[in-house]
C-alpha cells in the first residue's frame, strides 16, 4: 500500500517525444514521517498514519504534540490515516520517490466551493419551457402532493449549498515525479483549488 499526502499547486502541460501535449497537475506532497503503524492483531485493522505540513508548536494542541512526540516526530499541521497493510516503520519518511511514472493512483480532496446553485447547476435537471409566459424556465417543478402526503419526500433534489465535499477522483496516472522538489506531476485533473490538501494513494 502507497500513500503521501500533499497540496496541489496547480496545472501545467508538458510535451511527450511525439509531439502530444499531456495537461498535468502539480502536486507538492510530502515528505510525510509515519507517526503509528496499526495492525489486524493489534487494533482490529491494518492502517499506517502519516503527517504532513511542518508547523510550529504552538499551532498544534497537546495531545497531538504528545501523539508526534511519541514517535519522535516534530509538530505537524495535518495527520491522516490511510488503510491497507504496510512495510513502513514508526519514524519513517514517505516522499514521492515511493511512487513512479506509470502508477495509477486516486486523489482524494475538497471540491471547490460554488456557494448556492440551482437545481438545474447542482443536479443537472433539464429547464422548463421558455415561452408563452412561463414562470417555470429554471424552477425545479412541482415537489410535493397537494391530499397526500401533503409535504415534500425526504431526499427530493432541491437547490442549495454545491461543491466544498469531499472528492475522490480514480484511474489517475503518475506522469512524472521530482525528488529534489518533492513533487508529482499527475496527468488529468485532480479535486480541489490549488493550495488545498490532498490525500494520494495507490489505486488496484
Amino acid at each position: 500500500m502507497k500513500a503521501i499526502i500533499g497540496k496541489k499547486v496547480g496545472m501545467t502541460q508538458l510535451f511527450t517525444e511525439d509531439g502530444a501535449v499531456v495537461a498535468v497537475t502539480v502536486i507538492e506532497a510530502g515528505p510525510c514521517p509515519v507517526v503509528q503503524v496499526k495492525s489486524a492483531a493489534s487494533d482490529g485493522y491494518d492502517a499506517v498514519q502519516l503527517a504532513y505540513g511542518a508547523s510550529k508548536p504552538k499551532h498544534v494542541n497537546k495531545p497531538e504534540t504528545g501523539h508526534l512526540a511519541k514517535a519522535g516526530v516534530a509538530p505537524h499541521r495535518h495527520l491522516k490515516e490511510f488503510r491497507g497493510t504496510t512495510d513502513l516503520s514508526v519514524g519513517e519518511a514517505v516522499t514521492v520517490e515511493a511512487f513512479g511514472p506509470g502508477d495509477h493512483i486516486k486523489i482524494t480532496g475538497t471540491s471547490r466551493g460554488k456557494g448556492f446553485a440551482g437545481t438545474v447547476k447542482r443536479h443537472n435537471f433539464a429547464r422548463g419551457p421558455v415561452t408563452h409566459g412561463s414562470h417555470n424556465v429554471r424552477g425545479p417543478g412541482s415537489i410535493g402532493q397537494s391530499a397526500w402526503p401533503s409535504r415534500v419526500w425526504k431526499g427530493i433534489r432541491m437547490s442549495g449549498h454545491m461543491g466544498a465535499a469531499q472528492v475522490t477522483q480514480k484511474g489517475l496516472v503518475v506522469v512524472d515525479r521530482d525528488l529534489e522538489r518533492n513533487v508529482l506531476l499527475v496527468a488529468g485533473t485532480v479535486p480541489g483549488a490549488p493550495g488545498s490538501l490532498v490525500y494520494v494513494r495507490e489505486d488496484h
